[in-house]
């Protein structure tokens, strides 16, 4: 009765480097603000997933197994949701000095995960498959916890780095718009991709 903690680990590293909605999200902040105007907001990505763990752990997999309807429809609006921040980073413009738009924040950072359709699958998949029957949930759930947040406080501050990098390099060019889209439809795939695969990462 345990989690298989080091697979667990290798399984999430994958997941949580590759390209999503959260990466994609701070890539573009990165860019947009550079890398430490957008540690709050990386932040609040990073404890944002918490807020799905731990509902998950305690019950919320049994509630989805009652009410697979209201899942299906959260799946949906939180697409929807993410496809429209999208929207608004493929018609953002790079700069590296101050910008007049507002900074996301911690508070911003914090709706990332929860909004996030690989996210949610994510974590299911490591309760599902990575956690013995009979393991008890606090232990299940904290392992989880612990280390989903390991991997992102190494990971997502290399995307929002990255972001920064980037924006040093083409913000003002006629790349600039082309990266700008390019991140866009990179968030819209890899949203479509998890739609469209039946919820596993």
């Amino acid at each position: 009765m345990s989690v298989a903690t080091i697979s667990f680990l290798a399984f999430a590293s994958s997941q949580v480097g590759t390209p999503g909605p959260a990466n994609m999200a701070l890539l573009a902040t990165g860019a947009r603000f550079g890398f430490r105007a957008a540690l709050p907001f990386v932040a609040g990505v990073v404890l944002g997933k918490q807020l799905i763990i731990w509902p998950i752990g305690f019950g919320l997999m049994e509630l989805s197994d009652q009410v697979p309807w209201l899942f299906e429809a959260l799946k949906w609006i939180s697409a929807a949701y993410i496809f429209w921040l999208a929207w608004r980073v493929a018609n953002m413009r790079l700069a590296t000095g101050q910008s007049q738009q507002r900074i996301p924040g911690f508070r911003a950072g914090l709706l990332v995960h929860p909004l996030n359709p690989k996210a949610w699958a994510m974590i299911t998949t490591g309760f599902t498959s990575f956690v013995a029957p009979g393991t008890p949930i606090l232990q299940a759930t904290a392992t989880i916890a612990i280390s989903l947040m390991a991997t992102q406080i190494i990971l997502h501050p290399i995307w929002t780095f990255a972001g920064d990098r980037i924006a040093r390099t083409v913000a003002g060019t006629p790349a600039e718009r082309i990266l700008m889209w390019s991140l866009a439809a990179l968030t819209v795939l890899s949203v479509l991709f998890v739609l469209f695969q039946g919820g596993n990462p």
